[in-house]
Parts: structure tokens; C-alpha cells; sequence
């Protein structure tokens, strides 16, 4: 019976984690901009105002990185999704009361903290400690956050149909299900002492089957953990943190001009918010596929293959007056965008190991914060230019560089391996 406990254990934990990532997405990053319309004429406030709540929000997820670190070092993961779940609960309760903007940007900037406190970092954090083969269930999870993008503003038309425009109730609603569900999902992962060992013995297992691999492995993977500070001054890790800021960048960027962009283009509005959720559900085949194939394939050629495509999809929405070529910006931004964060996820497990990982990709998204300002960039591109299509080449440009990189980039090699070799050359 215990056996069977501890096999299925993993899923439901993957189940749990990933249905809490599918709520965060929905109700924060995908519903802010469908409720705005109704709050703004309520409240008074200007468009400006409004949408600086994006970059608030932006922002906050991306510097509060180191949060959910030291939290789950000094407390444990249970601890960090109590108190990841109850900040996201408290920013959601606070929209729904807000009356004023000082109150509203703590709001949104109390999101982003709870968005990373308990979404990404400990949920990849607990699902590289149970999982051998991590492609399959990091793209279920990831996946389940896509869904939510897409999920997302159905709720909050469902929820406004239902209560007769009451934006109010869809926040209320929403931290009610987050709260309850981030203390569902912290009493499903258990205390300190069973995650600890259960990451150890796959740290042992997964360090056997590097050093009885073949010379050459389809998919590399390192036998030892690197340390936070030898990782970090690797070009690989450069890479990395480029490539994760490149897609949040292309990403945040397209969702928040895009609409504007293609009708200024003479796009009708309909079609522009089509392309949009064509992009939407991209991200959702990006991840399925990328977490089917990631244990076979190796990392690097989907983070290559995901930077290029974000140059295609880029460069067809900076020109997207035909179906075509918004057709092409769905495919290219959306698969990019969705593989990237996969491919980055798993490279840094493979390239670095289990032990610092947490630190590591805290690091990774402190980039957060910098991609941030792409939607500012592109409002002050069009104030200067008369238009969005020179930001979109420009990133575009910009994320050929990291192609590239990515295509070139090699599994890091141990600084300790050399040590030896050096102490035992001669003097000259």
C-alpha cells in the first residue's frame, strides 16, 4: 500500500502544481487587461494609468525572483506556497475593493510577488526532485499555464455575463479558489524532510545513469552540481538568461501592442484579437510537444529552434496585413514563446544539476523585470515613428543574436576537471 502511495504520488503532485499554475496565469496576466475596460469608466481613471499596471505587475514578478529562494531554503516549499497563495490572494482581494490607483499598483504589484512566490520556481523546484524524466511532466505543467493564458478571459466574460458586469466579484472569486487551492497543494507536498530524500535518491540515480551513459548521449546531462558561482560565469548560463529574456520580451511585447498595432495596420479588431489567441494556443502545442520529445531530443536544438522562430514570428507581425503573415506570427511567437521556457527550464537542469537549481533559475528570472519595458519601448518607438513596426524589427534583430548563440552553444564543461591536470603540470 505505502508503494503505492509513493508511485503516484509525483502525479497528483504534478496535478496539483499545475492546476495552481493554470489559476495564477488565468487571473493575473490574462484577465488584468479583459477587466480593465469595465474598471476604467467606474473609476475614473485614465488608460495610461490602467495599463501601467502591466508593467507594475511586469516588474514586481521579475525583481521579487529571490523571494521563493530563500523562502524555500530556510522554510521549505509548503511554507513558500502558504505564503506565495496568500499574497496572490490578498493583491486579487485588493482589486476587488480598489478605489484608488496608490491601491491599485500595490494590488497588481502584490500579483506579481505571489505569481512567483507560487507558480514557476517551486513548482519546478519540487518536480526536478520527483521526476527522472523531466521533459514529460515540466510540459504538462507548463503547459497547464498556457491553458490558463487562454482560459483566462473566458472566466472573466463568464463571470461578468453571470453578475451583470460586476468585475468586483471575478477578483473576490478569484482569491477565494487561489487561496484555497495554494493550501491544498501545500498539504499535498508534504514537509521538508520527504521532499529531501525523495530529490537525493533521484539525484543518486540520475548521476548512475550520467556516468554509465554513452560517450556520446543523444541528450547530455552533467554527473556532478555545479555551484551557483561556477555556473554563473559559464557562457551557457549567459545564454540561458539571454534566451528567457528574449522570449519574455517578444512575448509581453506582442500581447500588449499587437491589437494596436494591426488595426493601425487597417487589421479589423476581431481578426487582430484572433491572432492573438492563435497565439495563445501556440504556446499551448509548444509546450505539449516540446515536453513529449525533450528527454529525446536535446534541449538545445528546441531552445535554438524556439529563438529562431521568434525571429520569424516577429519580423511577420512588424508587416502582418494578410492572414498569411499573421497566420506566420501565431506560429512563430507562440511556438517560440513556448518552447523557450521549456528548453531553458530543462538546460538548466541538464547543464548544471538539481542541487542549486533553485537558485539558478531565480536568477534567470530576475530578467523579468528588464523585459518589462518592451510595451514602454514600443509606445515610445510609435510616439517618434508613427508606428510599431520598427520595435518588432528591432527585436527581431536583437533575438537573431541569441540564435545564433544557442545554435553554437556546447554542454558547459567542469571547471574542477582541469584542476587537477594544472597541479600536476610542470613549472616552467
Amino acid at each position: 500500500m505505502a508503494h503505492v502511495r509513493i508511485q503516484h504520488r509525483p502525479w497528483l503532485l504534478l496535478g496539483a502544481f499545475s492546476l495552481l499554475l493554470f489559476l495564477i496565469t488565468a487571473a493575473t496576466y490574462s484577465s488584468l487587461g479583459v477587466v480593465i475596460p469595465s474598471m476604467v469608466p467606474q473609476l475614473g481613471w485614465s488608460w495610461e494609468h490602467a495599463f501601467l499596471g502591466f508593467s507594475v505587475m511586469g516588474v514586481a514578478t521579475g525583481a521579487s525572483s529571490w523571494l521563493p529562494t530563500m523562502l524555500i531554503r530556510r522554510w521549505g516549499v509548503r511554507a513558500t506556497l502558504v505564503a506565495g497563495a496568500a499574497v496572490m490572494a490578498l493583491g486579487l482581494a485588493l482589486l476587488a475593493r480598489v478605489q484608488s490607483l496608490p491601491a491599485y499598483f500595490l494590488a497588481t504589484a502584490l500579483l506579481g510577488v505571489g505569481f512567483q512566490a507560487a507558480a514557476l520556481i517551486p513548482g519546478t523546484y519540487v518536480l526536478s526532485a520527483i521526476f527522472r524524466q523531466r521533459a514529460l511532466p515540466f510540459g504538462i505543467y507548463f503547459t497547464s499555464g498556457a491553458l490558463g493564458g487562454v482560459a483566462g478571459p473566458l472566466m472573466v466574460l463568464a463571470t461578468l455575463g453571470a453578475f451583470d458586469g460586476q468585475w468586483r466579484v471575478y477578483w473576490a472569486l478569484q482569491a477565494a479558489v487561489i487561496g484555497v487551492l495554494g493550501l491544498v497543494c501545500a498539504a499535498v507536498v508534504g514537509g521538508p524532510k520527504w521532499l529531501e530524500e525523495a530529490g537525493a535518491a533521484m539525484d543518486r540515480l540520475t548521476a548512475a545513469e550520467a556516468k554509465s551513459a554513452p560517450a556520446h548521449p543523444r541528450v547530455y546531462r552533467t554527473d556532478h552540481d555545479w555551484s551557483v558561482r561556477d555556473a554563473v560565469r559559464t557562457p551557457q548560463f549567459a545564454i540561458l538568461v539571454a534566451a528567457y529574456f528574449s522570449h519574455l520580451l517578444a512575448g509581453v511585447t506582442a500581447a500588449s501592442l499587437t491589437q494596436a498595432h494591426l488595426t493601425q495596420l487597417g487589421v479589423a479588431g476581431v481578426v487582430a484579437a484572433g491572432a492573438l489567441s492563435a497565439e495563445g494556443l501556440m504556446q499551448v502545442v509548444a509546450r505539449l510537444a516540446g515536453g513529449a520529445v525533450g528527454d529525446r531530443v536535446d534541449p538545445r536544438w528546441l531552445l535554438a529552434l524556439a529563438q529562431g522562430l521568434l525571429v520569424v514570428g516577429l519580423l511577420a507581425l512588424s508587416r502582418a496585413t494578410t492572414l498569411p503573415l499573421q497566420a506566420l506570427y501565431a506560429v512563430g511567437v507562440g511556438l517560440g514563446f513556448g518552447l523557450t521556457v521549456l528548453a531553458v527550464s530543462l538546460l538548466l537542469l541538464n547543464y548544471f544539476g538539481r542541487r542549486n537549481n533553485v537558485e539558478l533559475f531565480s536568477l534567470v528570472c530576475l530578467v523579468g523585470a528588464v523585459s518589462a519595458a518592451g510595451p514602454f519601448i514600443g509606445g515610445f518607438m510609435r510616439d517618434r515613428l508613427g508606428g510599431f513596426t520598427q520595435t518588432f524589427e528591432l527585436f527581431a534583430a536583437l533575438t537573431v543574436v541569441i540564435f545564433v548563440a544557442a545554435l553554437l552553444m556546447r554542454p558547459p564543461k567542469p571547471r574542477a576537471a582541469t584542476a587537477p591536470e594544472a597541479e600536476a603540470a610542470p613549472a616552467p
